[in-house]
Parts: C-alpha cells; sequence; structure tokens
C-alpha cells in the first residue's frame, strides 16, 4: 500500500504562503464553532522520524486560540501508568465538550514500535488492534471528530534529513541511536505500518496518509482535511467562509520568512 503512494507530490513555497492564511483563518473559525456548539475534536498525528509531525502541527496551532486545543507529545509508558489498562492513559487526554486535542505520536505506538521493538508480547500487540477499534468508535459515538494523519517518507528520504540535522551543530542533537535504529529496520516498521492502517481503518475514524516529502504538501493537505472533517460535522452549523484580506498575506509571508530562519522540524 504504502509503497505505492506518490511521495513526489509538492507544492511551492511561493502558492503555500498565498493560500496559508486563509487556512489558518477558516480553521480558527471552525474551532470556535466546535467550542460554542461543545463539539469535540481529536486528532492524531503518527509518521516516520523526521517526516515533519512537528512542523506540522506547529502550523496548525499558529493561529488557533490556545484556550481551545491542548497538545500531548506521547512518549513511552512511565511505571506508574504500565500498572494500569494500557488506554488509560491516553483516556485521561481525550478532548472536553467543544475542546481540540492533538496527539504527537498516540496508543499507535503499541502496534507499531513496541511491536517491531519487541517491548511487549505478540498477544498484547495483536489484543490492542481490537482495543484500538473499540476506543475510537466509543468516542466517536460520543461525538467525538475523529482525523487519524500518518506522514509518509521514503527510507532514503528519512536518512537525508537525519544526515541534514546531524550536520547542524545546534540541532544535532534531536537524532539519537534510537533513530538509525529504528531507520534500520525501516522495512519491519513498513510492514507494522500497513497492517496497523489496514486494521484501524474506519469510517468514524479514518486515516489520512500524508506525501511527506514536501513540508508545504505535507501542511496543506492536513489543513484541508482537517477542515473538511469538520465543516461535514458541524454541518449548517459551520460558520461562513470569510475572504482573507493583503494584510492577513504579507502576516503570512513574515512568518515563513521567521520559519525558514529558524530551520525546519520533526
Amino acid at each position: 500500500m504504502l509503497e505505492n503512494i506518490n511521495l513526489k507530490k509538492r507544492l511551492s513555497r511561493e502558492e503555500y504562503k498565498r493560500i496559508v492564511p486563509g487556512l489558518q483563518l477558516r480553521l480558527y473559525d471552525l474551532e470556535k464553532a466546535c467550542w460554542d456548539n461543545a463539539v469535540p475534536t481529536l486528532i492524531i498525528f503518527e509518521g516516520w522520524d523526521a517526516s515533519g509531525k512537528g512542523t506540522t502541527i506547529a502550523a496548525l496551532t499558529q493561529r488557533l486560540d490556545p484556550r481551545g486545543f491542548k497538545l500531548y507529545p506521547i512518549t513511552a509508558p512511565r511505571t506508574y501508568e504500565q500498572q494500569r489498562p494500557w488506554l488509560w492513559r491516553f483516556w485521561l487526554k481525550v478532548p472536553n465538550r467543544g475542546e481540540m486535542v492533538i496527539f504527537d505520536h498516540s496508543w499507535y505506538g503499541r502496534v507499531l514500535e513496541e511491536r517491531v521493538e519487541g517491548t511487549i508480547p505478540e498477544k498484547s500487540w495483536r489484543q490492542a488492534f481490537r482495543d484500538i477499534v473499540e476506543f475510537e468508535r466509543m468516542l466517536a459515538d460520543d461525538g467525538t471528530v475523529i482525523l487519524k494523519f500518518f506522514l509518509h517518507i521514503r527510507k532514503k528520504e528519512q536518512s537525508r534529513r537525519f544526515e541534514m540535522i546531524e550536520a547542524d551543530p545546534l540541532e544535532a542533537w534531536r537524532v539519537t541511536k534510537a533513530d538509525w535504529a529504528r531507520h534500520k529496520k525501516y522495512g519491519e516498521y513498513l510492514a507494522a505500518t500497513e497492517e496497523m492502517l489496514e486494521l484501524t481503518e474506519s469510517e468514524y475514524a479514518p486515516w489520512t496518509i500524508v506525501e511527506a516529502t514536501s513540508k508545504s504538501h505535507t501542511r496543506r493537505k492536513v489543513f484541508e482535511a482537517l477542515i473538511s472533517a469538520v465543516e461535514k460535522n458541524l454541518g449548517p452549523k459551520a460558520p461562513p467562509r470569510i475572504e482573507v484580506s493583503a494584510e492577513a498575506s504579507k502576516d503570512a509571508e513574515l512568518r515563513a520568512a521567521m520559519e525558514s530562519l529558524a530551520g525546519g522540524g520533526r
């Protein structure tokens, strides 16, 4: 499946700078509408190391009202969390009514990293597929809008990005031995990812595979998928679209320049 994805899709920075103000404004308006109508939204980001999850999330939240969303970067479970049902720590982070919650990694680590690295028995990660489907179904039945993004890049592109980050003395710390170790297991992670996508795809919690070679294309696709899903859920309660002013476009160009000076992210 993933091997057949066209990863050559691109969007020029000029085109991205032209359209991003409208996307950010629209998402801001929808965030407010979800708050006013008590609609919870859950957004999951999975993908390869160095595929751009962090910078995509930063662009997504740059113009949102911080009172209306929460961001959770997920790491390995702590000791006390391992003493409870494995989804317990995620239940504590699901969105309140009207709130938007973003997961940078999520419960899918159970069927990806924990599976491939062999930190849990096969019985546990196989059981996790059913647990995940039931978990997401309960949230959807309770009115939560669920979007799941997988940012996809080739093994060669991942290696190139690792080397580029390591070449910068101020950024080299971000690439670890563990990152390179996972890189060597790219094929195993690819097989696990394809099974994950197949077994956890659903109408109420669909996956969007994002071609992440071009950062501009990545961000536009995420924006548009999220906006479309929230508009569909709100229906007639969705606010009307507003034309973006020239001042907003100039502001976007300034922020893009600042982002370029700051460098890329993972």
